[in-house]
């Protein structure tokens, strides 16, 4: 009599868990990857020679008007040596960005806080030329 029982079907759910588990993942990882630091340039410097580096652990934007922005606030000069040093900064990455009209001097300063906090992981922000 038991071949001709019929059987119910079952709904293996731990395999639909799983996929949806690793698509959770999977869209979390790719828009924490679309999410630049925060700033606001839009002009970026070009570079025939660019290359791709790793997410800076802290990005400092030069402005325009020759202010520095840090981790979401406006700061000094000696406010970012404070915060570097706050830091491991023999493990800290450090990205400078300033836009087309960003002062020379104002980047040397800048590159001169940087070294004298301790940072040797020290890159300039710029777009891809395009030829």
């Amino acid at each position: 009599m038991r071949y001709s029982e019929t059987r119910k079907a079952r709904i293996e759910i731990i395999p639909m868990i799983d996929i949806m588990l690793f698509l959770l993942v999977f869209f979390a990882m790719l828009t924490l990857r679309m999410i630049p630091s925060t700033g606001q340039l839009s002009k970026l410097p070009t570079s025939s020679t660019a290359t791709a580096m790793p997410a800076p652990k802290l990005l400092i934007e030069i402005q325009a008007n020759g202010k520095l922005m840090a981790e979401g606030s406006v700061r000094t000069l000696d406010d970012i040596q404070v915060l570097i040093q706050s830091k491991d900064s023999s493990k800290l990455a450090v990205t400078i960005a300033g836009g087309d009209d960003t002062s020379m001097q104002r980047v040397m300063d800048v590159i001169d806080v940087v070294k004298t906090s301790g940072v040797t992981q020290v890159g300039l922000a710029a777009r891809r030329q395009n030829r």
